[in-house]
């Protein structure tokens, strides 16, 4: 690992992280453009049997093994839960939610993290900058959802926010529970293939609901603008594949802390963009609660990222394959 990092070219780190911090960043705005033109059930379903497939060829063609069962057991497991039921969540409110509101309630994310992760809890509860990071993120996120919740609950809000707010808290926990899952069910082997199958699980659970509420067969197809057909298509290669494939080199080149950062930028990459181009709105007291938030993620990972270990999040033991694996799921928050 340490010869690769030498080996890596300076520009081609640069384009790499700058991948991995604006196409990640931007995947809130691709959604919200998709589900103008797709409805959402069929519209994870087309993006992540397509970006599953096409990454499993890949590896096919390269000669790795595509399948071992318990790899594929687990990764559909993990898969259902990251990309299904987390992303899944995301792509349903994006229908009636601002891309900023969305992205800045998922930044909340890693604290779900700390709390679901049981065999870490003694570990955990015994950092007083951990402790002090859960109050402060939580106190956050009450900041950032009452607001929201007062226009809800006002004359002429909108109600269908609060669900959403719900909904995307669930869509956090599903994220960290499958992200633990893939923690302890990881048996090495490709990462690349572990991901294909993650992306063909969740988008084999896309189809039967599409199917239920007869999405494909009232939509008019001719009638899809060009903007969802280029949003999704920017989905299946940039944010599934592309913007993956250079976390996963950066993660070989690069110490792990570094490549986490993107967890803090994405965030703010997509309210941005849903600034500049969805004509969206965010006050002030929702930057603050973004602030808050991310500003205890941080203090959560103090003494980690001052101990210098790349790896502090994941037991000793692992092989750096499994890390990687690891890290990937905790991490990317919108693949």
């Amino acid at each position: 690992m340490t010869g690769s990092t030498k080996n890596a070219s300076t520009i081609m780190v640069v384009l790499a992280f700058a991948t991995v911090y604006i196409v990640w960043g931007s995947t809130y705005l691709a959604i919200q453009k998709a589900v103008h033109g797709f409805p959402p059930l069929l519209m994870g379903a087309l993006r992540f049997l397509a970006s599953g497939l096409l990454l499993l060829t890949w590896c096919k063609l390269k000669g790795e093994q595509v399948f071992v069962k318990t790899n594929v057991r687990d990764s559909a497991i993990s898969g259902v839960l990251l990309l299904f039921v987390g992303n899944g969540i995301v792509i349903w409110v994006e229908q009636f939610m601002p891309t900023s509101m969305v992205a800045i309630t998922l930044s909340s994310a890693p604290l779900w993290f700390i709390v679901l992760d049981k065999s870490k809890w003694k570990e955990n509860f015994r950092s007083k900058s951990t402790i002090a990071g859960l109050i402060i993120g939580f106190a956050g996120i009450i900041l950032l959802f009452g607001e929201n919740i007062n226009i809800a609950f006002s004359s002429g809000g909108n109600k269908a926010e609060i669900g959403g707010l719900a909904l995307l808290c669930v869509g956090s926990i599903a994220w960290s529970a499958g992200s633990l899952y893939s923690k302890y069910h990881s048996h090495g082997g490709s990462v690349s293939v572990s991901a294909a199958w993650q992306m063909l699980a969740a988008g084999a659970a896309f189809v039967p609901l599409s199917l239920m509420r007869g999405e494909a067969q009232h939509l008019n197809w001719q009638g899809i603008p060009a903007e969802s057909w280029l949003a999704i298509g920017y989905l299946i290669t940039f944010g599934s594949i592309l913007g993956f494939s250079a976390y996963v080199w950066l993660l070989q080149v690069r110490p792990a802390t570094q490549v986490s950062t993107h967890a803090y930028v994405n965030p703010v990459v997509a309210v941005l963009l849903g600034i500049l181009f969805a004509d969206e709105h965010i006050s002030w007291v929702q930057i603050t609660g973004l602030a808050i938030i991310l500003g205890s993620v941080l203090l959560i990972n103090l003494v980690k990222y001052r101990s210098g270990s790349s790896e502090a999040l994941v037991p000793p033991n692992e092989t750096p394959l499994q890390k990687n694996i690891f890290i990937k799921n905790y991490k990317s928050d919108a693949i």
